[in-house]
């Protein structure tokens, strides 16, 4: 059993394959574990969504199709049953899913080394500015510089085109690098 590639580790996991079940938790665990945290702000809640949705997909692993890009697969599945359950917990209010992202993703100043063009300033400028981009504009950086997908998979994951993904990727970045050249204008006036 090959189980190194995307689609013969889907292809086995389909089979009933015990180790490809194995490796496809292994290796997406992790990250889809990340990912949950952002949204949800609970480790508890993350991990008991997580476990829920790996036992779903094992026991609809028959009616499950083909997929042509698994990872993003994974994180839009996860998404949207995360979501589901945070609703469950909300249900007094009315949170559609750009409210759960606007008031769950956030960043923490510890995890802040994302780019070259990041490196000079100090974790908490850089934090500041991240919280304050768009809900979407958080997720695809998120996506893109957290979680290692491409484009087109986080056009996949958000449920957007490929297009609005690099402009939403690109409005994100041109808002820190003004932000970025603002703070170091007024750190170089605060010295004087």
């Amino acid at each position: 059993m090959d189980i190194t590639s995307e689609e013969s580790l889907w292809y086995f996991f389909k089979k009933g394959e015990i180790n490809a079940f194995k490796a496809l938790f292994k290796k997406y665990y992790p990250t889809l574990h990340a990912y949950g945290l952002k949204i949800s702000n609970s480790s508890q809640l993350t991990e008991d969504c997580l476990q829920s949705f790996f036992v779903y997909l094992f026991e609809n692993r028959n009616s499950l199709g083909d997929v042509k890009n698994l990872k993003s697969y994974l994180f839009s599945s996860f998404k949207r049953a995360l979501f589901k359950q945070l609703q469950k917990q909300r249900l007094k209010t009315s949170l559609n899913d750009s409210n759960l992202l606007e008031y769950y993703i956030t960043f923490s100043p510890q995890e802040l080394a994302i780019t070259q063009e990041s490196q000079f300033l100090c974790s908490d400028t850089l934090h500041n500015l991240l919280n304050k981009l768009s809900s979407r504009e958080k997720e695809v950086v998120y996506l893109k510089y957290y979680s290692d997908l491409s484009t087109s998979e986080i056009s996949e994951v958000m449920d957007i085109s490929y297009q609005s993904v690099s402009n939403t990727l690109q409005k994100a970045m041109l808002k820190l690098r003004k932000g970025t050249e603002s703070q170091q204008i007024r750190n170089i006036l605060k010295k004087y």
